[in-house]
C-alpha cells in the first residue's frame, strides 16, 4: 500500500512537472496578422507578444510563418513570466514612408530577459527612399531615421540567424543590454548608403558577436560609451567603415569603454579597419583600455589601423589642431595583423598632446601598400608602448 502511494505521487510529481514546464507557440496568425505585403500587422504582432509573454507555464514561442509580412513601428515589452522565442521565418517589411515611424527603432524589444530571436528570417528596412534624407555626413543636426531592431535593457539573451537589408539608418541597436549573444547575422546594404552601422552597442557589457557578416555605408560595429567586456570573432566586413570605437568624448556624462577583443576576422575594401576616435573637442574624461586585435586580415583596405584623436568633422572646431583630447586610450594591443593597405599610410596613431596613449603593443604586424607613391609608412603621435616582432611598415618606434 505504501509504495503504491509513493509511485502516484512521484507519477503526480512528474505529471506536474511536464505541465508546469509545458512549452508553447502562439502563432502571429491566429491573431489577425495577415502575409499579403499589404496589412499593417504590428496590432496582430503586439497581441501575439502580450499573450506570449505573459504565459507562465513555461516556455513560450511567438512564431511567425514564412510569407511577407509588412509592419508598422512596434514595441515588445517586459518583463515576461518565462523564456521567450521570437521566432521569425518570413520577411518583415517595413514601410518605405520614414514619417510613420517616430521611434528609433522600428522593432524595439525592451525590459526582457532570456529572449532568443531566430528562424533565419528577413528583416528589410525598405530604407532607398530615406538615404537621401540622410545628410549627417554634413549636418550635425541631421535628421533621425529608425534603425532596423533595436534592444533596450534586454539580459540573458540572444539573436541567432537573422537576416537584415537596407535599414533606414542603422540595423542593429544595443543600449544597456547585458549578456548577450549574436551569431550568424547577415546584415547587408549598400556601400554608399549612408549611416547604415550593422551593428551599434552603447552602454552594455557582456557581448558576444561572432561569425557574422556586415556589409553596409557605415561602421560594421560601432562600439560607444559605456560598452564593457565585448568579444567579437569571426567578422567578415565590407564594404564598410570598420570596427569603429567612437566616436567618444563630445557628450558630457560619457562612460569608460573597457574590454575589447576582436579576434579572426577579415576586413575586404573597407574604409577603415581597426579604428579608434575621440573628439578633439571633448568635453568628457574618459579611458579605452584594455583592448585586444589579434589575428586580422585586411584585403585593400584605406586605413587599415588608426587612432584618431583628432576627430572634429564638418568644421565644429574652431581651428585644426587647436583642442587636445580629453579621452585617455592605454593597454591596447595589435598582434598578427596583415594584408594590404589603398593607403601609403597604414599604420597611423594620432594620439593626445594631453593624454598620449600609453602601453600600445604593436606584435606581427605585416601590412602591404603596391601604390605608385613608394613604400608603406606610419604615422605616430605621441604614443608609447612597445613593439615585438616584424613590424611593417616600421616607422613607429613605441
Amino acid at each position: 500500500m505504501a509504495s503504491r502511494f509513493l509511485i502516484l505521487c512521484v507519477s503526480s510529481l512528474f505529471f506536474f512537472l511536464a505541465v508546469s514546464s509545458e512549452e508553447k507557440i502562439f502563432d502571429v496568425r491566429n491573431y489577425g496578422a495577415r502575409a499579403d505585403g499589404q496589412k499593417d500587422n504590428a496590432v496582430a504582432f503586439s497581441k501575439t507578444w502580450k499573450e506570449a509573454c505573459l504565459w507562465s507555464s513555461g516556455s513560450a514561442t511567438v512564431y511567425i510563418p514564412p510569407g511577407v509580412f509588412f509592419l508598422g513601428q512596434v514595441k515588445f515589452s517586459g518583463p515576461c513570466k518565462n523564456s521567450l522565442t521570437f521566432m521569425i521565418k518570413g520577411t518583415l517589411l517595413a514601410p518605405r514612408n520614414p514619417d510613420v515611424i517616430n521611434q528609433d527603432q522600428w522593432i524595439i524589444f525592451m525590459y526582457v530577459e532570456h529572449l532568443t530571436v531566430t528562424g533565419g528570417g528577413l528583416l528589410d528596412g525598405q530604407g532607398s527612399d530615406s538615404w537621401r534624407l540622410n545628410d549627417c555626413q554634413k549636418n550635425p543636426n541631421c535628421r533621425s531615421l529608425a534603425m532596423n531592431i533595436g534592444f533596450d535593457f534586454v539580459k540573458h539573451s540572444k539573436i541567432d540567424g537573422l537576416r537584415s537589408v537596407n535599414s533606414k539608418m542603422g540595423h542593429f541597436n544595443f543600449f544597456s543590454v547585458e549578456d548577450f549573444h549574436v551569431t550568424g547575422v547577415t546584415i547587408t546594404a549598400p556601400g554608399d548608403s549612408p549611416n547604415t552601422d550593422g551593428i551599434k552597442i552603447g552602454k552594455s557589457k557582456g557581448m558576444r558577436i561572432y561569425h557574422v557578416t556586415i556589409g553596409t555605408g557605415d561602421d560594421c560595429i560601432a562600439i560607444l560609451d559605456g560598452t564593457t567586456d565585448l568579444d567579437i570573432s569571426d567578422v567578415r566586413c565590407g564594404p564598410g567603415h570598420g570596427i569603429s570605437v567612437g566616436s567618444l568624448g563630445k557628450y558630457k556624462g560619457e562612460k569608460d569603454v573597457e574590454g575589447l577583443t576582436v579576434r579572426n576576422s577579415i576586413f575586404n575594401a573597407t574604409t577603415e579597419g581597426l579604428r579608434i576616435k575621440t573628439w578633439a573637442k571633448s568635453v568628457s574624461q574618459i579611458s579605452v583600455s584594455n583592448f585586444l586585435y589579434e589575428n586580422i586580415q585586411m584585403i585593400n583596405v584605406e586605413n587599415p589601423i588608426i587612432i584618431d584623436q583628432q576627430y572634429c568633422p564638418h568644421g565644429q572646431c574652431d581651428g585644426s589642431g587647436e583642442y587636445s583630447s580629453h579621452v585617455q586610450i592605454k593597454n591596447v594591443t595589435y598582434n598578427k595583423i596583415w594584408g594590404t593597405s589603398r593607403s601609403k599610410e597604414a599604420l597611423k596613431m594620432q594620439c593626445s598632446k594631453s593624454y598620449p596613449c600609453q602601453d600600445v603593443e604593436l606584435s606581427n604586424i605585416n601590412l602591404i601598400y603596391k601604390g605608385p607613391d613608394g613604400l608603406v609608412t606610419a604615422l605616430c603621435e605621441n604614443v608609447g608602448g612597445s613593439v615585438r616582432g616584424k613590424i611593417v611598415p616600421g616607422d613607429c618606434w613605441l
